[in-house]
């Protein structure tokens, strides 16, 4: 079956089809929750408890499915140069399925393996663990995010910060209430249960995606933002930006400063996310002041994201890279005094405001700075860099607490790669 085949003509659509193609990437890019560190961090306690795991042990575990994952994501956004963000996302849809099924029986699968060599090793929950991660990891934090968000890029051009406002909005308060509703089924349905309901899910929203992505409004006739090609001039139309290679783009500096700070925020969300319990028990709060800071920080994200999003049409974006690094530091001395009145306060705020620029920049930078013909193959590689970030996250964070017990260190860390960041992009310019 062709990749164009389609159930839906975009043509016959009383709106442009690119606002159908917003809804439904955004909600494709929600459905990449249970793969993503804020959907796993919930279920990190039971299930290593159930497994038998040690923290350190769930966390290699985490950190190493997570490498592997980062080591073949450019590979998908080279599918998705080539065949397209409908297969591409249909597929992730349907794997991240299968893994949430597996994962729901892990036990039982280490407990056979187990049975059958006669032996009570932790080594055989660790590397299923491992493969388990691997498979939610690819397909659910890198391949169906990356199609999802850049499917909707695809149908915009002058207004993709204004489209990306009402995505990242969304995704914001969805991303941040994740944990309440996710913790709600794993009280009420056991994490298995929950697992159950979440592969659910995923096949539905597989369906979803089936019927409703395409791939490039040029496919049928149409131009980004809602232009028709005219009778007269079927041929390509003039192109008004310069359109880069990935080694091209990898060539520039303002790659590799926009990607270390998104890798940077992925880093230190994913390390505070997955072991926000511990880190909070580690100063004398409870798990419920924990998990709470998540809507506060999700409302100056979303505040934001809202106005950076719609200014972005407008603006360079070299200044939302020096605020969302100010976000980090805000987020780092927060992170440090966290036991003093000012630290959960500033801690928020800068988490904020990093979620709410992260909203921005990973969108919008790169068809604005290196267009679309290759945005697979260059969005891949970037995905690549955030998935490495979070996959040591989790295990830099146990060891420094394992090793110092406290979590201190990580925060001075943080400061200096971020001061590094502040003059290394003095001259990230806009390649086009």
């Amino acid at each position: 079956m062709p990749k164009n085949f389609t159930f839906i003509d975009p043509t016959r659509s009383p709106i442009f089809y690119g606002y159908v193609i917003l809804f439904f990437g955004t909600v494709g890019i929600y459905c990449s929750i249970p793969g993503q560190t804020i959907g796993v961090s919930v279920f990190t306690d039971p299930v290593k408890d159930a497994l038998g795991l040690s923290r350190n042990q769930f966390s290699n575990a985490y950190m190493i499915g997570t490498i592997a994952s980062s080591l073949v994501i450019g590979r998908a956004g080279i599918w998705f140069d080539r065949y397209g963000a409908r297969l591409v996302a249909f597929y992730a849809a349907l794997v991240l399925a299968m893994a949430l099924f597996l994962c729901s029986w892990s036990v039982q699968m280490s407990t056979f393996v187990k049975e059958s060599l006669d032996s009570d090793t932790w080594l055989v929950p660790f590397l299923l663990m491992t493969f388990l991660f691997f498979l939610l990891r690819f397909a659910g934090q890198g391949v169906l995010t990356m199609a999802s968000r850049n499917v909707i890029m695809m149908w915009f051009d002058k207004n993709r910060g204004k489209v990306n406002m009402f995505s990242s909005v969304a995704l914001s308060f969805g991303f941040s209430s994740s944990p309440l509703w996710i913790d709600y089924l794993i009280d009420t349905s056991g994490w298995q249960g929950a697992w159950h309901y979440l592969g659910f899910g995923l096949l539905a929203a597989s369906v979803l995606i089936w019927i409703f992505y395409k791939n490039k409004p040029e496919e049928f006739g149409l131009l980004p933002d809602g232009v028709r090609i005219s009778s007269e001039s079927e041929t390509t139309p003039v192109r008004a930006h310069q359109q880069f290679t990935l080694k091209e783009a990898t060539a520039t500096r303002a790659f590799w400063m926009y990607a270390l700070m998104l890798s940077f925020n992925s880093f230190f969300i994913t390390g505070l996310t997955f072991h926000i319990v511990s880190i909070f028990a580690s100063e004398g709060f409870p798990k419920e002041d924990a998990i709470s800071i998540f809507l506060p920080a999700s409302v100056v994200a979303v505040s934001i994201s809202m106005v950076a999003n719609y200014l972005s049409d407008y603006l360079r974006l070299r200044l939302y890279l020096y605020l969302m690094i100010s976000g980090g530091i805000v987020a780092s001395i927060g992170f440090l005094y966290l036991p003093t009145a000012a630290g959960i306060p500033l801690l928020v705020v800068g988490f904020g405001m990093m979620s709410g620029f992260f909203a921005v920049l990973n969108t919008i930078v790169w068809p604005r700075f290196y267009g679309r013909d290759h945005l697979g193959a260059i969005t891949g590689k970037v995905m690549s860099f955030l998935i490495l970030a979070s996959a040591l996250a989790p295990s830099i964070f146990s060891l420094c607490f394992s090793t110092f017990g406290s979590y201190q260190l990580l925060g001075w860390l943080g400061l200096a790669f971020l001061v590094f960041l502040v003059f290394g992009s003095l001259k990230a310019k806009n390649p086009q």
